[in-house]
């Protein structure tokens, strides 16, 4: 009887209780004495997380990170399943995704990249200029053809072919297009209305293609195409990429210091969570279509996973930044470093 007593008193404390969901990661593993962890996301980030895992490897032989390039949307999802320890975004999740997550996920800007317009004209004999409204004209097909007046005013004493446009864009759940739509809705409310602002958009023309690596290679292979890729892919192809106008209604091409120009700006209004948006900040010289990776994990992951992503997010503020500039990403300002550096703790909660 008195058993009986003190289980129904249990359930009742219990009944009453707060009730605190802590997530936790459960992928990570030990294979012998080696600790396998896994990531998924951003095929954005893919190459400096190639150059980054490897190297920390070599520093770590007993820690092992596979990372699966499936795109910010996929990633996202992985999380929430809790099937991979962290995820990558090029966009920061939203409050329903992190309800469906179960609560906060800690938000880690990683490296600073660019969305740039690459383009197959090979007939174009100058770097092609674009502004906001013809862009937002070309992904939505109201024009067709290269020589359209109004990319010609933009590219006086231009000989721009008589040539169809194919728009090429992302045919997966992806952050490079939240950041690209990112950008279209603030320059151009009505494309937010009427074609939309996030990472899946279903697109009023064009081709598709599943991660950068598919645009890129539809560009590459479509005469008279224009796609929007991570600049790292545009320069590891060889694609040309247009010189777009910019807040200060500048002309700017995306490189190191023009994306750094952004982040600087932009970072100084970054909310504490650091989920903020880098698209056409201010600045004479900032490129308009910059943006965060994410690094993204639960706060108190339990060992090893958690102390093991503070350890990588450690190293990738120090020794990880240097492999950045190589690649076509810009570091982060040094400012951005310290305060991120003293959220890692969060990761594991110790």
């Amino acid at each position: 009887m008195m058993g009986r007593l003190s289980l129904l008193l249990v359930l009742s404390l219990l009944a009453f209780a707060p009730l605190v969901f802590v997530p936790q990661a459960e992928a990570a593993q030990m294979r012998g004495d080696t600790l396998l962890m896994t990531g998924a996301g951003s095929t954005f980030i893919n190459p400096l997380f190639s150059k980054w895992f490897s190297e920390y490897n070599k520093e770590n032989p007993k820690v092992e990170l596979n990372y699966q390039s499936i795109g910010s949307g996929g990633g996202i999802k992985q999380l929430q399943k809790k099937t991979i320890d962290f995820a990558a975004s090029d966009v920061p999740m939203t409050d329903q995704e992190m309800s469906d997550a179960g609560g906060a996920v800690l938000h880690f800007p990683v490296a600073i990249g660019a969305v740039v317009l690459s383009y197959n004209l090979p007939m174009l004999k100058a770097d092609l200029k674009l502004d906001s409204d013809v862009i937002s004209a070309l992904v939505r097909g109201t024009i067709k053809k290269w020589n359209d007046p109004k990319i010609q005013a933009l590219n006086a004493g231009v000989q721009l072919p008589d040539q169809a446009v194919v728009f090429v864009y992302r045919s997966d759940s992806s952050g490079t297009t939240g950041v690209f739509t990112d950008y279209l809705g603030k320059a151009d409310p009505t494309f937010a209305k009427e074609v939309g602002v996030g990472k899946a958009i279903k697109w009023p023309t064009g081709l598709g293609g599943k991660g950068n690596e598919g645009v890129t290679a539809n560009i590459k292979n479509t005469v008279g195409s224009i796609g929007y890729v991570e600049l790292t892919y545009a320069l590891s192809e060889k694609l040309p990429r247009a010189t777009l106008k910019n807040k200060d209604g500048k002309f700017v091409k995306a490189d190191l210091d023009s994306v750094t120009e952004a982040a600087g700006q932009a970072i100084k209004t970054l909310p504490a969570d650091f989920r903020g948006s880098l698209t056409l900040a201010a600045g004479a010289k900032s490129y308009p279509i910059a943006a965060f990776t994410y690094l993204l994990a639960y706060p108190r992951t339990a060992a090893p996973a958690g102390k093991e992503i503070e350890r990588v997010l450690t190293w990738a503020f120090d020794k990880g930044q240097s492999f950045s500039a190589p690649l076509g990403y810009s570091p982060l300002p040094k400012t951005l470093v310290t305060k991120l550096k003293a959220k890692i703790k969060d990761v594991s909660g110790q």
